[in-house]
């Protein structure tokens, strides 16, 4: 069943692993049947910083209205992004801060700690590279980064499963360990997984 895909390229530069990675996850799933659109978080115009916090609501830019609508549109959610110092890039962070927020990702009930999830019924991949080993991300630290993105943003508004594509050592790599990934990533976009 043909499902509509929001890929965002969380690595301010487009012309990257991240950046073949989210494109060839696209064509792939464009080429299976499914809607897809692809946000490059670098080439928008956006201030990344959440200014008042919650306590004013910043008036969002035409770039960010138009990639939440894309988000209220979509069925899948793809974030490509590579993990630097342990977690996103704060271009991909500033970029949640500034998009999810309440009335829109999420609600905070009155006189009470819990919250409604406003994004229920989409799913999502995220798909990151690291100079890191995978199994050293996971096992030693944690899968911090991980964690916050799955649990603590996307979880926290509804979106699951969350499934976790890790791609590394990229420093150490070869061409042709990065062409495997690339087809791992084209498979995913096929199934739209």
């Amino acid at each position: 069943m043909p499902r509509s895909i929001l890929i965002l390229l969380g690595h301010p530069d487009r012309d990257s692993l991240c950046g073949a990675l989210a494109q060839r996850y696209a064509t792939a799933a464009t080429n299976a049947g499914h809607s897809v659109r692809l946000i490059a978080l670098g080439e928008l115009a956006f201030d990344p910083v959440l200014r008042h916090g919650y306590r004013q609501i910043q008036a969002l830019e035409h770039d960010l209205q138009d990639a939440g609508d894309a988000i209220a549109a979509c069925d899948h959610l793809v974030l490509v992004y590579p993990t630097w110092w342990g977690a996103a890039p704060a271009l991909l962070k500033g970029f949640l801060d500034r998009v999810l927020l309440p009335g829109f990702a999420f609600r905070y009930r009155r006189d009470s700690v819990w919250w409604d999830r406003l994004l229920n019924g989409r799913s999502a991949r995220v798909i990151t590279t690291m100079d890191t080993p995978p199994w050293y991300y996971r096992w030693i630290y944690r899968d911090a980064g991980i964690t916050q993105l799955r649990a603590a943003i996307l979880e926290f508004c509804g979106i699951r499963p969350v499934r976790v594509s890790r791609f590394g050592a990229v420093r150490s790599s070869t061409p042709t360990q990065r062409e495997h990934w690339l087809q791992q990533v084209a498979e995913l976009g096929r199934q739209a997984r």
